[in-house]
C-alpha cells in the first residue's frame, strides 16, 4: 500500500482527524500530514499547548501505542479536555524508532468523537505509523552527481542552466534527476529536492 493508501486507511480509522509527524528533525518532521480540526489547530498552536501536551510527552518518552485515556501523564492545562470541546473525545498516541533506535522518532496522535479505538484499530493504527516510517527511510545510493542536481534545483535553477553550469547535455540532468525521484520515491524534482534537503542530503 503506498503512504497515499495508508493516509487514507487513516482517515477511515480517524473520523475526527490525526496528525502524524515522521522523522521528526530537531524542528521540522521529513513528512507530515494533519487532518485534525481546523479550529482545534490554531486553539492549539495560539494557546501553546505543545509544551504542555500529554499525548507529545508520552510520544516523546514511550515507543507504541496507547489510548490518550490511559496515557498516565499529567495534563496541567487540560489540553486533553479542551480537545473534547473540539470533538476530540476519545484518541490515541503512537510513537516507533528504527530498531537500534539511532534514528529520529515518528508519532501520530489519533482522533475519535464517538467512542474508544479498539485494540485490532490501535493496532492497525500503530502499523500504518511505522510502515511510513519505514518507507520514509532517507535513501543511501544517491549519487554525488544526482545530489549536485537536485541542490541545483533546490536553488531554482532551471534544467538549461543546470546542463551549462555542469557542462553535460539537458538528457544527462533529466537522467540524474529521474535517478533521484525513483530513490526518493518523488514524482517532481522540486518534491526530490524538498525530499533530499528534509533529510539532510543536501
Amino acid at each position: 500500500m503506498s503512504i497515499e493508501g495508508k493516509i487514507s486507511r487513516l482517515n477511515e480509522l480517524c473520523p475526527e482527524g490525526f496528525l502524524v509527524a515522521i522523522r521528526m528533525g530537531f524542528f521540522f518532521p521529513v513528512y507530515e500530514e494533519n487532518t485534525l480540526p481546523k479550529k482545534w489547530s490554531e486553539r492549539y498552536t495560539a494557546r501553546g499547548y505543545m509544551v504542555a501536551d500529554p499525548v507529545l510527552h508520552w510520544c516523546y518518552h514511550n515507543n507504541g501505542i496507547e489510548r490518550w485515556s490511559a496515557l498516565g501523564v499529567d495534563d496541567p492545562r487540560d489540553v486533553l479536555g479542551q480537545a473534547k470541546l473540539h470533538g476530540l473525545a476519545f484518541g490515541a498516541a503512537a510513537s516507533c524508532v528504527d530498531p537500534d533506535n539511532s534514528s529520529p522518532r515518528s508519532f501520530g496522535t489519533f482522533a475519535r468523537g464517538d467512542r474508544e479505538f479498539t485494540d485490532s484499530e490501535l493496532i492497525e493504527l500503530h502499523d500504518l505509523l511505522e510502515d511510513i516510517h519505514i518507507e520514509m527511510v532517507p535513501p543511501t545510493n544517491l549519487t554525488k552527481a544526482e545530489l549536485e542536481a537536485l541542490r541545483m534545483v533546490k536553488n531554482g535553477l532551471l534544467m538549461k542552466e543546470i546542463a551549462n553550469l555542469l557542462g553535460v547535455s539537458e538528457g544527462a540532468v533529466k537522467q540524474r534527476l529521474k535517478n533521484a525521484k525513483t530513490k526518493l520515491r518523488s514524482k517532481t524534482g522540486t518534491q526530490a529536492a524538498a525530499l533530499a534537503t528534509s533529510f539532510g542530503l543536501i
